[in-house]
C-alpha cells in the first residue's frame, strides 16, 4: 500500500531520533499532567487523563517503541492524537521527549520505508524523510495505536 507522504508533519524527539506526524492526526500539544493509572494494561499505557471533561488514554512512545524509559522533563509533553478505533476516529495521548517543529515535506525529500529484512516489522511507518541533512522517521499511528495495533494484537 503506498501512501502519500508529502505534507505537513509535525516533528518530535524520542531520545535522540526525530519523528513525524501527519499534521492532519494531531489535535493538540500539552504540558504534562496527572496521569491516572489503569490497572492490568501493558507497560506502555500510561493510564487516562481528563482533558476539558474528556477521558482520554495515553500511551509513552518511548515505551511502546522499547526504548529504555527515562524520567520526564520539563520539555516531556503529550500529544493529543486522533487514530481510528473500533468504535471509529478516537483521541489518544502520545507522550513524547519533546516536540521540534512543524516540516513542510515535500515527495522529493521522502523515501518508502527501507526494506530491514523480512522477520522485521515495518509497517508501523510511512517513510523517511530526509530534511536539513537529517532523516525523519513518519509514523503511521493507526497502525501503532488504533484499530490496525489492535487487530494486529
Amino acid at each position: 500500500m503506498e501512501t502519500q507522504q508529502s505534507g505537513k508533519y509535525l516533528t518530535f524527539c524520542l531520545g535522540d531520533e526525530e519523528y513525524g506526524l501527519p499534521v492532519l492526526t494531531v489535535r493538540e500539544i500539552i504540558k504534562m499532567m496527572t496521569i491516572t493509572q489503569v490497572p492490568r494494561v501493558p507497560t506502555h499505557v500510561k493510564g487516562v487523563i481528563n482533558l476539558r471533561g474528556k477521558v482520554i488514554p495515553v500511551v509513552d512512545l518511548r515505551l511502546k517503541f522499547g526504548f529504555l524509559p527515562q524520567d520526564y522533563t520539563e520539555r516531556t509533553c503529550i500529544i493529543v492524537i486522533e487514530v481510528m478505533a473500533q468504535a471509529g476516529r478516537a483521541l489518544m495521548g502520545i507522550v513524547v521527549d519533546s516536540v521540534s517543529e512543524v516540516l513542510n515535506i515535500t515527495a522529493e525529500e521522502t523515501e518508502p520505508t527501507p526494506e530491514f529484512g523480512e522477520r522485521l516489522d515495518t509497517a508501523y511507518m510511512r517513510g523517511v524523510a530526509k530534511v536539513k541533512g537529517a532523516v525523519k522517521i513518519l509514523l503511521d499511528l493507526d497502525r501503532i495505536l488504533g484499530l490496525d495495533a489492535a487487530v494486529a494484537a
